[in-house]
């Protein structure tokens, strides 16, 4: 096979070897899974053909239960089906799942493992959905990499239609599906070679077909149904076999090699853990950094979940082995233990030999699990009575089962550059750094790794960026804590975050800082607004200095021609033009000593809440890790209103209200996303007693005499979006947006004074636009993102009956700007 590298991402891995083995998708979106179906819509519209000649079909359906029963139908019609799901979605699959096994039918799911809403919700990755269908009778094989997902995919769809038994290739919800590695790919005429064909012709011979009737799905009584469940064993007795030759398969292919269970490390090992997922990774880099520092430790990596083979576990595992530690990246409340580690443990009872095994959890909901954890585990089997049941990643000082943690453990390999990029959701800093690892993976020889951190909110949320590139393949699957280069890509994160965090000797720091208006005039002629990506990422290039930079540039104008050419030659020539003048607009700063003592400049509000103080507060600093378990209850419910403490800050333009020309109807405050523009009524007394620069105008209407009118903006809560602006009905417009830097200092004033006001709410009809907005609204500051077309609907039903009130919500949208937290 010519190998063919390319820098993707686990779901497009997944993507190219469930569209090249599927007759059909029946798919519905959830995070983070919906790359993989919108990839294989994509392919099928622009007619890409699988390894049967066709085109996939490609149908969404109203829902995962849907979907799974689409599924069902298509493989009891002949057809090869897969789907693309993870969480509650999968659970919501379970019934049709149960029905795809007891039929022997060979459906191939595609999961993003990932955390299931229990006392919150978290759209993170850990196993909790996997270990929800263990009873399915659906296989699990486990990638834990983005080259294993092409690899293991391929195996699963081989497996799948060779054993005739349903399966689910699982890999971790955004750690494997959203990191972007340097693979080799498998071609289409390649993986159609290792088809078994005849085992294809007889999965379509037994297709329900009215020319031979028969009866599926029967209802069963006492009589036979346990046989019937019985019947099948043969089915499930070969699987282990049959994913051992199709790995064989796979291997003589590609070269690379895969058991049901993979060992590294010590041949003479006496410590070891046993996982799978992408924690593997992260382990077998510590082993390997211990192994050469003299300790006899290694790994068991689990590819074949179910069926769980003891004879295959105990065949990687060395005679010298006595000490043991699963990892489970779950938790089953009330078992004596979580499930891998009772599966080990049963395989040892059961083969009649126990050496000390202990079970420990890591890393739910996308926890970080880093090389200081997983040298923590290796210590705890050191010691005389190693703690059972433990967890490590997080201090539990409520039942104390955590295990203590020496930070600054660093075992990635040498001559590997790292690099952190702090960016606002929306502002292309995260697209721009896909480009970049794409630019640098697919041009050099160089190994190339991107992982993207979230938070929950939708644009205008924080993302981090974490890349790395070096000389040899990355097995670093988390967060980059010791970094080369740090770009921020908006300043206001200066006073919020700790940007620097981490930041090596000698390193590079870059800020994109605001402009002054003058500035702006002068200096944002190019029209990107606060799209700054392609500015950002041409410093990087400059300043990291990782590939020449008039290679980079070239390379960079090659994306833009290709990214944005259907949006006109324009906006081609704009990005064009804002990668010439970067480097003319670089500015080395040679900073004093004094700037080490400096402080940030913002005091704590000293009539906060506890819970905004103690809990809250760390977590907008990106310090949540750091809280104990005991700083939350076990119900999972957190108090409300809690975002009109964040101010968050983050828009470039904010609006400015000109009281001559409005027409006092209060369309701009009705329209805002997140209600940071209010209307306000001003007694005599009260106008009297306002900041300096304070306006209003007598109100309008005969129930509103006597008062003064005054439209406040809520600059440090606005996205800058400009619906407000823009519905603006007057005839010389009311509202102008303006840089955010240019008002803060004189509106932050006025709308704490406007705030503090009374609410009056009993002048005007509530059922009018304009009387409505004098009510208070109960959705503000959301995570929406800027310019949403969904809150404004919910604000106004809470201005209108939000006394008597409850919002019941699906998952989705509503459960970020309703209740992301905190």
């Amino acid at each position: 096979m010519a190998k063919k590298m390319k820098t993707i991402d686990g779901n497009t891995a997944a993507a190219h070897v469930a569209y090249a083995m599927s007759d059909a998708a029946a798919i519905y979106p959830i995070t983070p899974s919906s790359g993989m179906g919108e990839m294989c819509d994509e392919w099928a519209a622009n007619g890409l053909k699988n390894v049967f000649g066709q085109i996939m079909l490609v149908r969404q359906l109203q829902s995962e239960a849907g979907a799974a029963a689409a599924v069902h139908g298509n493989l009891a019609a002949g057809a090869l089906t897969t789907t693309f799901t993870a969480s509650q979605g999968l659970l919501l699959m379970i019934p049709n799942m149960y029905k795809m096994s007891g039929e022997v039918l060979p459906a191939v799911f595609h999961v993003t493992a990932r955390a299931i809403a229990g006392h919150a919700l978290s759209i993170f990755g850990d196993h909790q959905d996997i270990m929800a269908v263990r009873p399915t009778g659906f296989s699990l094989l486990a990638s834990a990499s983005v080259q294993e997902v092409m690899d293991l995919g391929l195996v699963t769809h081989l497996a799948a239609v060779e054993a005739s038994v349903p399966f689910i290739h699982f890999f971790d919800g955004f750690r494997t599906s959203h990191e972007i590695q340097k693979v080799e790919m498998i071609d289409y005429d390649d993986m159609a070679k290792l088809v078994n064909w005849d085992a294809v012709k007889a999965f379509r011979a037994r297709a329900a077909n009215p020319e031979r009737p028969e009866l599926r799905g029967t209802a069963q009584n006492p009589d036979i149904y346990f046989q019937g469940i019985e019947v099948a064993n043969p089915y499930y007795q070969k699987i282990p076999a049959i994913v051992s030759q199709c790995m064989k398969k796979v291997e003589n292919l590609t070269g690379r090699k895969y058991r049901l269970f993979d060992y590294v490390g010590d041949p003479d090992a006496e410590r070891i853990i046993i996982s799978m997922g992408s924690s593997c990774e992260t382990i077998e880099e510590v082993v390997n950094y211990l192994v050469d520092k003299g300790e006899r430790v290694g790994l068991v990596k689990i590819r074949l979940y179910r069926p769980f083979s003891a004879e295959h576990l105990f065949a990687a595992i060395p005679a010298t082995v006595d000490r043991i530690t699963v990892l489970d990246r779950t938790k089953e409340r009330g078992a004596l233990g979580d499930p891998l580690y009772q599966d080990v443990c049963t395989a040892y009872m059961e083969r009649g030999e126990m050496p000390v095994i202990v079970g420990g959890r890591y890393g739910l909901g996308s926890k970080e699990f880093t090389p200081s954890m997983v040298k923590a585990v290796f210590d705890n089997m050191n010691s005389a009575g190693p703690k059972n049941h433990f967890t490590v990643g997080i201090i539990d000082d409520v039942t104390n089962t955590s295990l203590e943690v020496e930070e600054g453990f660093d075992v990635a390999p040498e001559g590997t550059v790292q690099c952190k990029f702090w960016g606002l959701g929306a502002d292309g800093t995260v697209g721009a750094n896909k480009s970049a690892i794409k630019i640098i993976g697919d041009n050099t020889d160089m190994f190339a790794q991107a992982y993207f951190a979230y938070d929950s909110k939708k644009s205008g949320g924080i993302t981090i960026s974490h890349l790395r590139f070096g000389k040899t393949p990355i097995k670093s699957t988390y967060l980059i804590d010791s970094a080369d280069y740090i770009a921020c890509h908006k300043s206001k994160y200066v006073e919020s975050y700790d940007v620097l965090e981490g930041i090596k000797d000698g390193g590079t720091f870059v800020l994109n800082s605001s402009w002054t208006v003058k500035d702006m005039e002068k200096t944002a002629g190019v029209g990107l607004g606060g799209r700054i990506n392609m500015i950002m990422q041409t410093a990087f290039f400059k300043l990291a200095n990782i590939i020449p930079v008039e290679d980079a540039i070239a390379y960079l104008k090659d994306q833009i021609k290709k990214l944005f050419s259907k949006k006109g030659d324009k906006i081609v020539n704009m990005n064009y033009e804002a990668v010439d003048k970067t480097l003319d607009n670089l500015i080395e700063i040679k900073y004093p000593k004094s700037w080490i003592d400096a402080s940030d400049g913002q005091v704590a509000a000293t009539n906060e809440p506890d819970f905004v103080k103690n809990v809250m507060r760390p977590m907008l600093a990106q310090q949540g890790d750091k809280l104990p378990v005991s700083a939350f209850t076990p119900d999972g419910i957190f108090p409300v209103a809690t975002t009109k403490y964040e101010k968050r800050g983050v828009a470039i333009n904010v609006p400015i209200w000109d009281m001559d020309n409005c027409i006092q109807c209060n369309q701009c405050a009705m329209v805002c996303p997140h209600a940071a523009i209010r209307p306000v009524l001003l007694t005599d007394e009260e106008l009297a007693k306002a900041p300096k620069g304070f306006e209003a105008i007598e109100a309008i209407g005969k129930e509103l005499k006597g008062y003064y009118f005054r439209m406040q903006v809520n600059t440090l809560d606005c996205m800058g979006c400009g619906n407000c602006a823009d519905i603006c009905p007057a005839k010389k417009p009311a509202l102008v947006m303006k840089p955010i830097e240019t008002q803060i200092d004189i509106q932050v004033p006025f709308h704490k004074y406007a705030v503090e006001l009374p609410v009056r709410d009993n002048l005007i009809k509530r059922n009018s636009i304009k009387g409505s907005q004098f009510f208070q609204p109960l959705v503000e500051f959301s995570g929406a993102c800027a310019g949403c077309g969904e809150t404004p609907y919910a604000k106004l039903l809470t201005q209108l009956f939000g006394e008597r009130m409850i919002i019941g919500n699906a998952t989705g949208c509503t459960s970020i700007w309703g209740g992301s937290a905190p």
